[in-house]
């Protein structure tokens, strides 16, 4: 009775700490790859034509869902703002409040968010189809770094395109916001442009592209990470999916007050 007491309390300890074991050896494997990928970055030879091909996977393929997200965020974020400012009879500065909410904040998140969704998951699917199938294994037989030539390409992409494709949100962001506040609800052109000039300033945007590089970094590094050590067949490629995006967009909320809070405290 004691022996199946204790074997209890054995089981029951370890379903306790199972959750913890298992965050402390995903952080474990998480920044074990993600130092041999940055390694292998800087190693010749260099993959140029995989990085060309990721940066287009990673960076040309996500411009559509970039730009039409951009849009409706600085739309009704615009609209939702002159509704708010009109009971101060201050509608004249939703243009400024637009622009340095989308550069500092929308537009880095949600950038973020977006390639998650889109590439991210599709980059823990391929690599963990790959390591199913043992493509991998075949590479690393074959006398090469899978890891070189995987998954550093993945990474140099979107540490370059995140920013850009930051960049294009705010812009197209700001496009959507004067669709609204000059055009559909009439307000002055040259007001809610005085407006952007006296309350958005270039850190706004340096802050935006600061927190794109590492979201970038953030989601390639999870994402692979999953993807790379998939296994249990086509189930688990798909729970390696769903995990790498989940923890991705998790991460990512997390990083960006983390950031900000740095940012902040830096007077950038």
């Amino acid at each position: 009775m004691a022996e199946g007491e204790d074997s209890g309390q054995k089981r029951g300890l370890f379903a306790f700490l199972s959750p913890l074991i298992y965050w402390l050896d995903n952080l474990g494997t998480l920044l074990s790859l993600t130092w041999r990928t940055l390694f292998w970055l800087v190693r010749p030879p260099y993959r140029f034509g995989q990085m060309l091909n990721a940066m287009e996977f990673i960076g040309v393929q996500s411009v559509w869902i970039v730009a039409l997200t951009g849009t409706f965020s600085g739309m009704v974020v615009t609209l939702q703002t002159s509704y708010a400012l009109r009971a101060f009879s201050a509608e004249g500065r939703v243009g400024g409040i637009v622009a340095v909410s989308l550069l500092r904040e929308l537009a880095p998140v949600f950038t973020a968010i977006m390639v998650t969704a889109r590439a991210g998951s599709a980059m823990a699917a391929e690599l963990g189809n790959m390591r199913v199938t043992e493509q991998i294994d075949a590479i690393t037989t074959m006398g090469v770094s899978p890891v070189q030539y995987l998954l550093s390409p993945r990474l140099f992409a979107s540490l370059v395109m995140l920013p850009l494709l930051c960049a294009l949100y705010s812009s197209v962001g700001m496009a959507g916001s004067y669709l609204v506040a000059v055009s559909w609800l009439g307000g002055d052109y040259g007001i809610w442009l005085q407006s952007i000039r006296d309350i958005a300033v270039p850190k706004d945007l340096t802050m935006g592209l600061i927190k794109s590089f590492f979201f970038g970094f953030i989601l390639t590094s999870i994402s692979c990470r999953h993807g790379f050590f998939a296994s249990g067949g086509a189930k688990g490629v798909g729970l390696a999916t769903t995990r790498a995006v989940v923890e991705s967009c998790v991460a990512i909320l997390i990083a960006n007050y983390i950031l900000t809070q740095i940012l902040l405290d830096m007077k950038l």
